[in-house]
């Protein structure tokens, strides 16, 4: 690293700590949930650090009243010198068992406080929106789980603690020395002075690169989690020397922050002791001349001789003294580092989390024979219905789409008009009409992916969305489960606005099989059963028997009791897309989301999969997402969408005809590029 950038470096190292203001704060309001025992920890600290200073006093009454007088006697009464021992052993005793009370009592405290920041941090991020996760690493966010929240449990367990303890020691021992002589007092802390000078600047640049060191240990555990996660990518492209040539870069920025941050931080407590060596030999000098010369000397305890127990006990105290400011010091840089990685943490959990303004829910009713008059039911052998608030009988909704102008007004109040809804308009039946009125929709709003998009698709129908990679295909169906929410235009679901629904209720009503196939530490049925967790084992068989898994789970070692490790990779692909079809099943939803469920799969396996998937969509409005056209063939309506727009609509017979751009795509005089 070059010395002209070290400046530039300083002051964005000193931007991250300013980042968080109030981190110190929100740390140790974690910690004093346990009231008690940090109030007892803080007790037993001042009565550890009192012993130890009440202890070097006893010196000089020890030496110069109980040992010096025995001194050429011939019938020495032992006496009481051995009681004074015994007081001093007693002394001693007390200050460890507080030594001892309060580093038992720090465990509690430091686990109790990790697991509530752990327990916060995980339900946080549960609620946050998919936005966040497409912008940051995954290894960058499992390293706030564990360097972290390391560096805080070294932090807590051993790093406040220690500081206080060593505050306490050093103030008790100064009043110790005032006690017996100011003058020495008073040197002591003039050098001392001098000696906080050097470390202070020392712990400044080893504080600086402590908290580059967690942002850096940050980007490469995101980086190997990122390579790991694509090492068959990194083969096959024979890019292992680009890649380790680029993790090479990115760990030597960690080694020079680490490197530099413990070599600044190593020298301090050399430096404190040879300079706490240099006071003990300039004070014993000094001490000494004062004593053969007979100089008076004075402290809060009065004025008088030096005498030798005196010297004895303030060299003690000198290193009673001295010795916390390098433990301080020396603690000093974990904390930094610490009070780094809580700034991490405390900025994951202050991310905002997904809103959620809807207000209706999804519910089972019983329906009269008049097909307007609804019950609502607590089981689910009903049918799904929406219900509003005690509010909301629908009238707001239908005034909102009366306002609308052309196609979209058409749709928005066709939908109202097919939706079958009970008399009062509290509950509407779940049919799975879907429609779209003049939606924009940009990831980043500057920059719009879908430009007014205006369609719908009935109930039961299946719907095929084809186009090239990046016409917005994906986004259509992240945008009818508020993955993401649109800035223009209306998505109706059942005639309710989704903005309306209640998110999980949303989620719980659309069904997702995707490309990449996510299965969970766990037996095959634990993870069928993933789709609703409620569903009996008999449910999670019938699922996997509806969707053409039944026959391989059967024949794995276990059958449905074998339980899947690492994403399941001892199963194809394929048996991995059944199963993921089976969760999905036994979820039992009234309308489906596939998305690009067989691109990853062999034409043969594609025909058990699709079979599988033909029995999950029938009945249900389906939301088919292919690169390959022969999927969907058979489905009631084709849209071909190109670079955020709907440019043809119709069936495969419809299209074809029409000798436009599924036709081109579909004779492959067009590829999806």
């Amino acid at each position: 690293m070059s010395k002209r950038n070290v400046p530039s470096q300083t002051k964005g190292l000193q931007a991250m700590q300013k980042a968080t203001p109030g981190t110190t704060k929100r740390l140790f309001s974690y910690i004093f949930e346990y009231k008690w025992q940090v109030a007892v920890i803080v007790i037993c600290i001042i009565v550890s650090a009192a012993s130890q200073a009440a202890a070097a006093l006893f010196l000089q009454t020890l030496i110069d009243q109980y040992i010096l007088p025995l001194v050429g006697v011939t019938n020495p009464d032992w006496k009481p010198l051995i009681i004074m021992l015994t007081v001093m052993c007693c002394l001693y005793l007390v200050g460890t068992f507080a030594s001892w009370l309060w580093s038992w009592l720090v465990v509690k405290v430091e686990q109790g406080t990790l697991k509530n920041i752990r327990d916060h941090m995980f339900a946080h991020q549960q609620l946050l929106p998919i936005r966040y996760f497409d912008s940051n690493g995954h290894g960058d966010t499992m390293s706030l789980y564990t360097n972290d929240t390391d560096t805080l449990r070294q932090a807590i367990s051993q790093s406040f603690p220690q500081m206080f303890s060593s505050i306490v020691s050093a103030l008790a021992a100064l009043a110790a020395m005032l006690w017996l002589s100011i003058p020495f007092s008073l040197f002591t802390l003039v050098f001392t002075a001098v000696l906080i000078v050097i470390v202070r600047r020392i712990v400044t640049r080893s504080g600086m690169y402590f908290v580059k060191q967690q942002h850096a240990i940050g980007q490469v555990n995101s980086f190997v989690e990122e390579a790991v996660n694509g090492q068959k990518v990194v083969k096959v492209f024979n890019h292992e020397e680009a890649t380790a040539q680029d993790f090479y870069r990115r760990n030597e920025e960690l080694f020079e922050a680490s490197s530099k941050a413990n070599t600044y931080g190593n020298i301090t407590m050399p430096v404190v002791g040879n300079m706490g060596y240099m006071l003990y030999i300039i004070l014993a000098i000094l001490g000494g001349i004062a004593g053969i010369l007979g100089w008076n000397d004075f402290g809060l305890a009065g004025s008088g001789p030096l005498t030798l127990g005196a010297i004895i006990a303030l060299l003690t105290l000198s290193r009673s003294f001295i010795n916390p400011i390098g433990q301080v010091s020396m603690q000093f840089n974990m904390v930094m580092m610490a009070l780094a990685g809580a700034s991490r943490i405390f900025a994951m959990m202050d991310e905002p989390i997904e809103s959620n303004d809807g207000s209706v829910q999804l519910v089972c009713v019983e329906v009269d024979s008049d097909g307007h008059t609804m019950h609502e039911v607590d089981h689910e052998t009903g049918h799904w219905a929406w219900k509003r608030a005690a509010d909301d009988d629908g009238t707001r909704s239908l005034a909102a789409a009366a306002k609308l102008k052309g196609a979209a007004r058409q749709v928005a109040l066709k939908a109202k008009e097919e939706a079958i809804t009970s008399a009062d308009g509290r509950y509407t039946l779940v049919q799975g009409d879907v429609r779209f009125t003049d939606v924009t929709f940009g990831y980043n709003p500057s920059k719009p992916v879908l430009h007014d998009i205006t369609w719908f698709a009935k109930p039961g129908q299946k719907m095929a969305l084809v186009g090239a990679t990046g016409a917005g295909k994906t986004t259509i169906t992240n945008l009818i489960n508020r993955f993401y929410d649109i800035q223009e235009g209306q998505i109706l679901y059942d005639g309710i606005d989704v903005k309306n629904i209640n998110k999980p209720d949303l989620r719980r009503s659309l069904g997702i099989v995707l490309q990449d196939v996510n299965l969970f530490t766990g037996t095959v049925l634990d993870n069928i059963r993933y789709g609703r967790l409620n569903a009996t084992d008999e449910d999670c068989i019938a699922a996997a028997k509806l969707t053409n898994a039944d026959s391989f789970i059967r024949m794995l070692p276990k059958g449905y009791q074998t339980v899947l490790e690492r994403d399941g990779s001892g199963l194809s692909q394929g048996q991995r897309q059944l199963i993921s079809i089976a969760r999905a099943a036994v979820a039992d939803p009234p309308a489906m989301i596939l998305d690009e469920a067989t691109s990853s799969i062999d034409t043969r396996t594609e025909e058990v999969v699709q079979k599988g998937m033909d029995n999950l969509m029938k009945g249900r409005t389906t939301f088919v997402i292919a690169h390959r056209l022969s999927t969907v063939r058979n489905a009631d309506v084709i849209m071909v969408l190109d670079h955020g727009r709907i440019i043809e609509r119709g069936n495969h017979e419809e299209l074809i005809a029409q000798k436009g751009e599924y036709y081109q795509l579909y004779t492959g005089s067009l590829e999806l590029e």
